[in-house]
């Protein structure tokens, strides 16, 4: 039995939130490395993320249940508002309060950057809801994919990055590729333990549209391109030639790159999409690590 408790932590789906918190230690490592760090700036930021991620993910709970897409044959975690264990008016609110407290705080972020901080917060948000949501759903139309990588990746390193130092550089832009690049790899996992329940329901993720073999390559690369950025940052930059720490974490990329080929499309996958969020903390930390101390 799970108890309410449970249920929210369930709803919450903590396993997908190193993708909100890996792009702000990235873009936080670089601020202090400028000598631009600013501790309350990177506080709200995280929390922010946090918060926006959370929102996205109880709001595809409720939306997908709403839309008749999360079936009694559905792979993957189970989902509050499909299974009753949460009521849908309650699953509503509780996006709608998370999404309202990320942008009151987002206001302070605001204050210090200005209208381009305010158009990265409204847009984050925005598009949280329009993952599952609307007429025109990101996660049933095979555009999330550049959505993540894009938002998970320069955006939110750039926008930690500047609300901290107040200036932005071509370099923190070009780090950010590297989560947005492993998130999108998270997303495709996710989307290849689906494939086979994802297009009776309608969602035509990237994995519906091309099929197994592309979504596995699309993995392949999504990481390996991310381990490309290390190298070329450090060529751009030789000293922060620590950032090459960052490809140790190919080590816990490899059984998972193998299990996304080798496994059978299913339950099994959910390991896997656990163990890239952990490539993806493991990536960033070393990263962040090695810029600021290489």
């Amino acid at each position: 039995m799970t108890n309410s408790v449970q249920a929210w932590v369930l709803a919450t789906r903590p396993k997908t939130l190193p993708a909100a918190a890996s792009p702000v230690l990235i873009g936080t490592a670089m601020a202090y490395a400028d000598d631009g760090f600013h501790a309350v700036a990177a506080l709200v930021a995280l929390v922010g993320a946090l918060l926006i991620q959370i929102g996205t993910n109880i709001a595809n709970d409720y939306f997908d249940y709403v839309k008749g897409a999360d079936r009694a044959d559905r792979l993957g975690p189970v989902r509050v508002t499909q299974s009753g264990l949460i009521p849908p008016e309650q699953v509503r609110l509780s996006f709608i309060l998370i999404f309202a407290l990320s942008f009151v705080l987002g206001l302070y972020l605001v204050w210090r950057g200005g209208w381009v901080i305010l158009l990265i917060g409204v847009l984050s948000i925005l598009f949280g809801i329009l993952y599952t949501g609307g007429p025109f759903p990101l996660g049933y139309t095979g555009l999330a994919d550049l959505f993540v990588l894009i938002f998970f990746g320069p955006v939110a390193v750039g926008g930690t990055y500047y609300v901290q130092t107040l200036t932005i550089s071509p370099k923190v832009i070009f780090a950010g590729i590297a989560p947005g690049l492993i998130s999108t790899a998270i997303l495709t996992v996710n989307n290849l333990r689906d494939v086979y329940t994802d297009a009776p329901a309608g969602k035509k993720t990237l994995a519906v549209r091309f099929g197994v073999t592309f979504a596995r390559w699309e993995y392949l690369l999504c990481i390996l391109l991310a381990l490309l950025i290390p190298l070329m940052l450090v060529i751009w930059s030789p000293d922060h030639a620590g950032a090459l720490l960052a490809l140790l974490s190919l080590l816990p990329a490899i059984p998972a790159i193998r299990s996304v080929f080798k496994d059978d499309i299913g339950p099994s996958l959910n390991s896997t999409l656990a163990q890239t969020g952990k490539i993806l903390l493991i990536y960033s930390l070393l990263f962040s690590l090695g810029w600021v101390f290489g």
